[in-house]
């Protein structure tokens, strides 16, 4: 598998071809134009993941071009705690999810909705 890494804040987040692709469809069904990344704080663990399809970035916001023609916005603000990440679409079992591989979390909740940072 290979991911498309992106020089913004020492390789902030990557995201896979897969992701990408999937996203980029998403978009086309909705009309949006681009897709954006934060955190919030969440569930029993601390923070969950917020994709959200939006017109534009707001003004804090970091802005992304992948190659297949994806924008991808990513919240300043939650910039500490996504540093690192892998954005990748995957198959489990017959269902296909989004999937972050964050190398700053060090808990999640069993139910998998929040995590916790170190």
């Amino acid at each position: 598998m290979t991911v498309e890494t992106f020089d913004i804040s020492a390789d902030a987040v990557q995201v896979s071809p897969a992701a990408a692709a999937h996203l980029k469809k998403q978009l086309q069904l909705s009309g949006r134009r681009a897709v954006r990344v934060s955190v919030k704080e969440s569930g029993c663990t601390g923070y969950m993941y917020v994709l959200d399809e939006v017109d534009q970035n707001l003004a804090d916001d970091i802005e992304m071009h992948l190659d297949n023609g994806l924008d991808l916005y990513i919240d300043a603000g939650s910039l500490a705690v996504l540093k690192g990440t892998r954005l990748d679409f995957e198959k489990e079992g017959v269902n296909r999810t989004l999937k972050f591989h964050n190398p700053n979390v060090t808990a999640a909740c069993g139910c998998g909705e929040s995590f916790s940072i170190s």
